[in-house]
């Protein structure tokens, strides 16, 4: 199947934007910034994506952009679930908001890069996750900052 999009594809493992990186390198809170940390005991339960998804619905919606909640969700969903299944558990949720900007960054407790999987046989139950990411983002990638873990990022345009 073929599909037209206008959105400019996102660069796996690209650089955060500029705004972004000393957010999360630094440690800098920006001016719309909302954080969701996972219960520990919750971190591989199939509950926090639902409950991620209800946090990036109320947030979003509190800041006006509303116009990309679905996207947002599909976007954390996959980002959460990655953070679940191959990172060791996920740790929290930020989002973070500048001018038409969203992003989205997970932590997880792994320091290996995600790995978007080759063309996925279409009867896969699995694999599609950060192509779909990549389909709907402007940009994504991580960070491995000190210590443990890794930050997976995304950014939406609103």
């Amino acid at each position: 199947m073929t599909t037209f999009d206008a959105r400019p594809q996102a660069a796996t493992g690209a650089q955060a934007p500029g705004w972004l990186l000393p957010i999360l390198l630094e440690g800098r809170r920006g001016p719309c910034d909302a954080v969701f940390p996972f219960r520990e005991l919750s971190t591989f339960e199939p509950e926090c994506v639902a409950s991620a998804r209800r946090f990036v619905d109320r947030t979003l919606t509190s800041w006006g952009s509303d116009g990309i909640v679905f996207d947002a969700q599909l976007v954390v969903s996959e980002l959460v679930t990655n953070a679940m299944r191959h990172g060791g558990g996920a740790i929290q949720l930020r989002l973070l908001s500048r001018l038409r900007e969203v992003a989205c960054v997970v932590s997880d407790y792994s320091r290996h890069a995600p790995a978007a999987t080759p063309a996925t046989d279409i009867f896969a139950e699995y694999g599609r996750g950060l192509r779909l990411v990549e389909a709907l983002t402007t940009g994504w990638g991580w960070l491995t900052p000190g210590g443990q873990g890794k930050l997976v990022w995304a950014v939406l345009s609103a």
